[in-house]
């Protein structure tokens, strides 16, 4: 019989919280049930296995993160959504750690599918949803760049590069010099810009019939 008190969502907070805690990675049914108190087939109630419950706790950071990261984009463009976008990126990677880690990780298509088809619990869908609008905000963001495809999409990349490479790096302490990390972070914001303010033209790969 279900545990009074817990439903998927409950357990997918506190799997979240987990998270920042002990590492996304260490987030198992056995630590969560022992979070709550009780045996591991009290959880299996309301979440199939562990690929369930990371799959929920992904896409709820997905969500939280655009909740962070996308009132910040509203009316600005250019450089001053950069900076506030990738301000926001680092403070919720620093904040919250483990939720950060699972907005990284690759989802089974299939178990988000089966969730979000679920009329029982609408929040995977909405999560998802969110975490969709978030993409499209980052897009929406490099508008004022004046880039168009596959530019675009580059462009994209190489900012979750970067932001991706140094929230990982300054989260185990990689940055070994005594140089502000904070500081380093809004120069390398800077030379973004400057990056996409003068983006390369795409070479001529079209071949000489000489």
């Amino acid at each position: 019989m279900a545990r009074a008190g817990l439903t998927a969502g409950r357990l997918t907070r506190a799997a979240a919280d987990l998270a920042d805690e002990v590492g996304f990675e260490n987030v198992t049914v056995s630590a969560l049930a022992r979070r709550f108190g009780v045996k591991d087939a009290s959880l299996y109630s309301h979440v199939k296995n562990l690929n369930e419950l990371r799959t929920r706790v992904a896409l709820q950071a997905a969500r939280e993160f655009a909740d962070r990261t996308g009132p910040v984009l509203a009316g600005r463009a250019g450089k001053e959504a950069l900076v506030a976008f990738a301000r926001a990126y680092r403070a919720f990677a620093r904040e919250h750690p483990g939720r950060y880690a699972a907005t990284q990780i690759q989802l089974d298509p299939d178990v988000v599918a089966a969730l979000c088809a679920d009329p029982r619990d609408p929040a995977p869908a909405d999560d998802l949803r969110r975490g969709r609008e978030m993409i499209e905000l980052t897009y929406a963001m490099l508008s004022g760049y004046r880039l168009e495809e596959p530019d675009l999409t580059d462009a994209v990349r190489l900012l979750r590069g970067t932001f991706h490479g140094y929230a990982s790096l300054e989260a185990i302490g990689g940055f070994g010099h005594p140089r502000d990390v904070g500081a380093s972070w809004e120069r390398a914001i800077d030379a973004l810009h400057v990056a996409l303010e003068h983006w390369p033209a795409a070479p001529d790969r079209t071949e000489s019939t000489l």
